[in-house]
């Protein structure tokens, strides 16, 4: 599901002239629908395997958006590794998403943008729609109500929620107790992360949950194409008929 396209996008000619004159992905937006699994890839928790390995396969099997998250890389390494990202997610409707860094997320020629509460003083909100185009997505991670109320009202395209579980990622947890409440209030799609893995996403499911992020439980899947369409399948029995 993750995604919905606009245009053609077969008109080649016209596509890279638009480029040209930097008109960027006018013919080929996409944007954070509903029931999503999306993917955070980190070369951190990936055990040794590539990044690169560890996506392609995660594409194949049906991951709708790919966020690629890399604290310790140098300029140069991020966008060699952003534009082999876009090129893997360009073979489907997965759509690709850089973190912290909007003017990298333009170059590489990334989908979106995902910013942290941390990132919001270099790149406030306006500041990075300005960068990235009203044709890009922008997601914004959010820790509290307060946050989610603030990103609610901004103009982002989507917000994740959490940490909801226990995640070697962040040093505390939310928990499921604000799920329903932030549902209310959303305006725009939420995506929930934080520990979650087959054995938890149904609490999430069930109470409302329709967008599920991961990290380590797809990275570090020893069978990768399994735990996306067991995470995919998880998803699906809670889309309305």
């Amino acid at each position: 599901m993750g995604v919905v396209r606009y245009g053609s996008g077969t008109l080649e000619g016209l596509w890279g002239l638009w480029k040209l004159v930097g008109c960027v992905n006018i013919l080929e937006m996409k944007k954070i629908v509903d029931y999503s699994l999306y993917l955070v890839s980190s070369q951190e928790y990936a055990e040794g395997r590539g990044l690169v390995d560890i996506a392609r396969a995660a594409v194949s099997s049906g991951v709708d958006i790919l966020q690629m998250r890399e604290k310790g890389k140098s300029r140069e390494e991020l966008m060699g590794l952003g534009r082999e990202l876009v090129s893997i997610c360009s073979q489907s409707d997965t759509v690709f998403i850089v973190n912290d860094d909007p003017d990298l997320a333009k170059e590489v020629g990334a989908d979106g943008v995902h910013l942290g509460q941390e990132d919001v003083e270099e790149y406030p909100i306006e500041k990075t729609r300005s960068i990235i185009g009203n044709d890009r997505i922008m997601g914004i991670s959010t820790h509290s109500v307060e946050q989610f109320e603030r990103a609610n009202g901004s103009n982002v395209d989507y917000i994740a929620f959490g940490p909801i579980f226990s995640t070697k990622t962040k040093d505390y947890i939310i928990g499921d107790s604000l799920v329903e409440k932030v549902l209310d209030m959303a305006t725009k799609p939420v995506v929930f992360i934080g520990g979650i893995d087959l054995d938890n996403i149904d609490t999430l499911l069930e109470k409302g949950a329709k967008n599920i992020a991961v990290i380590r439980a797809i990275v570090q899947a020893e069978n990768i194409p399994e735990k996306v369409a067991a995470f995919k399948s998880k998803i699906a029995e809670y889309v309305p008929a």
